[in-house]
């Protein structure tokens, strides 16, 4: 995150205080405003399409439950722990000085936005992480199971995972080259997602025709919103309305329709037939390949990442995850997971002056600019793992991770929520 980090209070310091800009606030705003439409009900309509009629109320509730959950925790600790540069351990995580946002005011700036502004922004990208695991399992879990989970992983993941990559923690001054969240975004919720598979188990009856997404106009529906709110999700980390933010947006908008089309003739050439899923997935894996290259890449680069990734992703998706026997209802690992090493990868290939890119930090080039990607990509994996298998293990411990088998086949919106969105009879 380019923008957010030269602008970032942890990272200003010594720095002449600029005025507001009017413009820029308008911007990152706007922007604002389209990721919350992208998580909800953006993300909740992709994920609930995708399932059974009979969870998928209860879908739509973990998603919207978690994003409001991770909104507040944002707002009492995260922004805090996050962004705050006094703490005693800098390298790691924020300090305590804005818990419950003291000393935030009207007049307080972030760059040239209020900084108001900058901390709804960035509430956004906390509260679209943690529900992006959801949809690895899906069906099956307890709804307090998922509340507990969602406070803990925010605690002790992503917030000092942000903080390290954005706040001006150990991972930012290695500077790797990750715009807009490859690594503490889809990545960590990738990982997040295939531990989460293994530890809940699979869905009863899995690969019965039962398990066919219940309404793939809602999940089209939802992809689209998710492709518009990225395009703010990443264009708005330039924080300001200028022409590098119009360079972000276009490269994650090339990324994204470069993935649905090598999604749509890989299946149509492997399959005989390119699917309404497909065509969606491609979009989804071609946006996450592309969040962390958008700021370093030419559009020409961004339709090759697009492209490239798709392909990989279908692998994951139709022969990984059958090699190894885990559930990830809605290929979370195999799109945001896979998708975001591969592009986080891509990203340093493409970044090459003599590919329309930025290039690299003096003194550096493509293969120790790699190195810090491989570095950062496992150490973030790494992070993602433990700390979801002690957050689902607390979770377990507390309440229970699965839902009774006469409650899965009931359907958990009926069992956890006492409601149906379809008639009955």
């Amino acid at each position: 995150m380019v923008g957010i980090l030269a602008a970032s209070p942890a990272l200003a310091q010594g720095v002449p205080t600029p005025e507001p800009n009017g413009a820029d606030t308008a911007f990152v705003a706007t922007c604002a405003l389209f990721v919350m439409l992208m998580m909800l009900p953006g993300l909740a309509l992709f994920y609930a399409g995708m399932g059974r009629a009979k969870n998928a109320l209860s879908i739509l509730t973990q998603v919207f439950a978690s994003a409001a959950l991770i909104c507040l925790l944002w707002a009492v600790a995260g922004y805090s722990l996050a962004f705050d540069s006094t703490g005693a351990f800098p390298a790691v995580i924020g300090g305590t000085a804005k818990l419950f946002l003291r000393g935030v005011t009207p007049d307080s700036l972030t760059g040239t936005i209020p900084e108001y502004l900058y901390i709804i922004f960035m509430m956004m990208f906390a509260a679209i992480t943690p529900p992006i695991i959801v949809g690895a399992f899906a069906e099956r879990i307890r709804f307090s199971a998922v509340m507990i989970f969602m406070l803990l992983w925010f605690l002790i993941n992503y917030v000092p995972m942000a903080h390290m990559a954005w706040g001006g923690g150990w991972i930012f001054h290695l500077g790797v080259q990750d715009f807009a969240g490859g690594n503490v975004v889809h990545l960590n919720a990738g990982i997040a997602a295939l531990v989460a598979a293994f530890m809940v188990g699979p869905r009863q009856g899995l690969g019965s025709a039962m398990m066919a997404p219940h309404n793939l106009t809602m999940t089209m529906t939802g992809g689209s919103m998710l492709w518009v709110g990225w395009l703010a999700f990443c264009g708005g980390c330039a924080l300001a309305a200028n022409g590098f933010a119009m360079l972000i947006t276009i490269n994650t908008l090339l990324g994204g329709a470069a993935g649905a089309v090598a999604w749509m003739a890989t299946e149509w050439l492997h399959r005989g037939k390119p699917s309404t899923l497909g065509v969606v997935s491609g979009a989804i894996a071609g946006l996450v390949a592309i969040t962390p290259a958008c700021g370093f890449v030419h559009p020409m680069g961004a339709i090759a990442i697009g492209a490239i990734v798709s392909p990989i992703c279908v692998w994951a998706v139709d022969h990984l995850k059958q090699r190894f026997g885990y559930d990830d209802s809605f290929d979370v690992f195999g799109v945001h997971g896979v998708g975001a090493l591969t592009g986080g990868l891509l990203t340093s290939l493409f970044a090459a002056p003599a590919l329309g890119g930025t290039g690299y930090a003096e003194g550096r080039d493509i293969i120790s600019q790699m190195g810090i990607q491989i570095f950062v990509i496992g150490f973030s994996a790494l992070v993602s793992l433990v700390t979801t298998y002690i957050a689902l293990k607390i979770a377990d411990l507390t309440v229970g991770l699965r839902v009774s088998q006469e409650d899965e086949q009931a359907g958990l919106d009926l069992s956890s929520h006492g409601e149906t969105g379809y008639r009955l009879g």
